[in-house]
C-alpha cells in the first residue's frame, strides 16, 4: 500500500477540493493526479486563461448575425428592389409598331398593281359591251 503525505490547503480549498473529488473520482488521491495530468498533457497552466466561455462566443456570433442581417437588408433597399423595379419596367413599355419587312412591301406594291391591271381590263371589257349595244 502506498504512503500518504500531509498537505496543508485553508479551510475552504480543502472543502471545495474535497466536493469535486467525491463527485468524480474515488479517492482524493484520484482527482489530484488526474487535475496535474490534465495540465501536464495539455501544457497550460491554471493561471492562464483558455478563451472566451461560450456565452461570450454566443454573444459574439449574434452580434455578428445582426450585423450581416443589417447588410443584407440595405443592399436590398439600394440595390436589389431598384434593379427589379426597372428591369420590370423595360418589360412592361408598349411594344414598338410592327413595321413590315421590305420583302413584305414589294409583295403588297406587286398585289396592288395587279389588281389595278386586272381592274382596268374589266372596266375596258364593260366598256366594250355597253358601247356594243
Amino acid at each position: 500500500m502506498d504512503t500518504f503525505i500531509g498537505i496543508r490547503f485553508k479551510k475552504e480549498t480543502a472543502k471545495r477540493f474535497q466536493e469535486f473529488s467525491r463527485t468524480h473520482f474515488r479517492s482524493h488521491t484520484e482527482a489530484m493526479a488526474a487535475m496535474l495530468d490534465f495540465f501536464f498533457y495539455n501544457e497550460i497552466s491554471p493561471k492562464e486563461k483558455l478563451g472566451p466561455t461560450g456565452r461570450t462566443i454566443e454573444a459574439s456570433i449574434k452580434k455578428r448575425i445582426n450585423a450581416v442581417i443589417a447588410i443584407m437588408r440595405d443592399v436590398e433597399k439600394t440595390q436589389t428592389k431598384p434593379t427589379a423595379a426597372m428591369i420590370a419596367s423595360l418589360f412592361q413599355a408598349e411594344e414598338a409598331p410592327k413595321k413590315p419587312l421590305i420583302l413584305e412591301k414589294a409583295m403588297r406594291e406587286e398585289k396592288k398593281e395587279i389588281r389595278r391591271k386586272a381592274g382596268e381590263k374589266g372596266f375596258q371589257k364593260k366598256l366594250n359591251t355597253n358601247n356594243e349595244l
